[in-house]
């Protein structure tokens, strides 16, 4: 599982996103926050994936790149619809995936 450096996160969640974060990376169990992640496959732009997910034992986390946070699934939309906008805003394309990922880092 990897983050992107300056990550997203939704207003209810900006001010503990690094206990909410540790909290993920550690299956200490987030219930109601959800992770926004590049997309699984490469038809898509992105992923909103419920944090509870992660518990599984056998989730693919490995391959995970998380952008955003969000403290529910509304907050999520409108987090991942902000990623978006900021990528087509500077990029003047939808490459999200390609704006996002570290150089050298292809991938997920």
């Amino acid at each position: 599982m990897e983050w992107y450096k300056n990550l997203y996160a939704g207003d209810s969640i900006i001010h503990r996103q690094k206990k909410v974060r540790w909290k993920i990376m550690h299956n200490a169990g987030m219930l109601r926050v959800y992770v926004i992640t590049l997309a699984s496959n490469e038809n898509n732009l992105l992923d909103i994936i419920p944090s509870r997910e992660l518990l599984q034992k056998h989730y693919p986390k490995k391959e995970l790149y998380i952008v955003g946070l969000a403290g529910d699934y509304e907050e999520a939309l409108e987090v991942a619809g902000h990623i978006i906008s900021d990528v087509y805003r500077k990029t003047r394309g939808f490459d999200v995936r390609g704006y996002l990922r570290p150089e050298g880092k292809q991938g997920v």
